[in-house]
C-alpha cells in the first residue's frame, strides 16, 4: 500500500486529490493549517519549524515510511505595490513561506529519507500557470513563488533520477476554488473567461486526476515533466 503525505488537503485541489487517492487504495496523511479531522495534521507553515514538525508526525503516524509528497499547500492572496513597505514584505515573505519554502523543507526531508532507507520515492508539486506566464500586478510573490517550485522540481528530477527519487509537477491555471474564485471575482468575474480558450476554469477533479496519475502511475521516465492545465490559456 502506497503512503502519501498530502499538505493543503482540506479543501479545493487538495480535497479532491485525497478523495481520488483513497479511493485508489492509497493511504494519505493529510495536512492543513487547522485539522479538522483525525486523518490530518495541523501544520501552520508561516511557522519555520512546522514542515518539520509535520514531517516526523506523519513519519510517526504511517509507521516510518512514508512514498510520496505531494507539495499542494498555497496561499493565493494579493499584495499590491502601493502598501507600505513592511505590509509588501510582510506579505511577500508570507507566501514565500508557505509556496516556496515549506514545500522545499518537506522535499529535502523526503529526500534524506528515501536516501536513508535506499528505497524509490515520488515527489508532485502542484505549481501554476503563473510560474511560467507570470501573473497580476499583485501577484508577484505568487507567480515568483510557484516559479520557483518549478525550479526547484527540475532539479531534484535531475538529481536524484539515478537513485529511483521522482519529481513531477502540475501547473494548473485557474480552478474552481474558493482561493481561486476570489481572484476571478476581483478580476471581473466571468469576463477573464475570454482569457481561456476552453471556455472554463478546470474542476478541481481533473487537477485531482492529473496529481494521483504522477503520483501513482506516471512511468520513471516522466520523472522532470510538467504537466500544464489552463484550458489552453497558456500554451509552451
Amino acid at each position: 500500500m502506497t503512503t502519501i503525505l498530502l499538505t493543503g488537503s482540506s479543501r479545493g485541489i487538495g480535497a479532491a486529490t485525497r478523495k481520488v487517492l483513497e479511493a485508489r487504495g492509497a493511504t494519505v496523511i493529510g495536512h492543513a493549517t487547522n485539522a479538522r479531522d483525525d486523518q490530518t495534521i495541523a501544520a501552520d507553515f508561516t511557522e519555520p519549524s512546522a514542515p518539520k514538525l509535520l514531517w516526523e508526525e506523519a513519519l510517526d503516524r504511517s509507521g516510518g515510511a512514508i512514498d510520496v509528497l505531494i507539495n499542494n499547500a498555497g496561499l493565493f492572496s494579493p499584495n499590491p505595490v502601493d502598501t507600505s513597505d513592511i505590509e509588501w514584505l510582510d506579505a511577500w515573505e508570507a507566501t514565500m513561506r508557505i509556496n516556496l519554502t515549506s514545500a522545499a523543507l518537506l522535499s529535502r526531508l523526503a529526500v534524506r529519507h528515501w536516501q536513508e532507507r535506499s528505497v524509490p520515492g515520488r515527489i508532485v508539486h502542484v505549481a501554476s500557470r503563473a510560474g511560467h506566464r507570470g501573473d497580476s500586478p499583485a501577484h508577484w510573490h505568487y507567480a515568483a513563488a510557484k516559479s520557483g517550485m518549478l525550479a526547484m522540481h527540475k532539479t531534484i528530477a535531475r538529481g536524484y533520477a539515478n537513485v529511483g527519487i521522482l519529481s513531477f509537477a502540475v501547473t494548473p491555471g485557474f480552478t474552481d476554488t474558493a482561493m481561486a474564485g476570489d481572484y476571478l471575482e476581483s478580476r471581473g468575474g466571468a469576463g477573464l473567461l475570454a482569457d481561456i480558450p476552453l471556455g472554463r476554469v478546470a474542476e478541481p477533479e481533473e487537477m485531482a486526476a492529473i496529481a494521483t496519475f504522477c503520483a501513482l502511475d506516471a512511468p520513471p521516465s516522466m520523472t522532470g515533466a510538467t504537466i500544464d492545465a489552463n484550458g489552453a490559456s497558456y500554451v509552451r
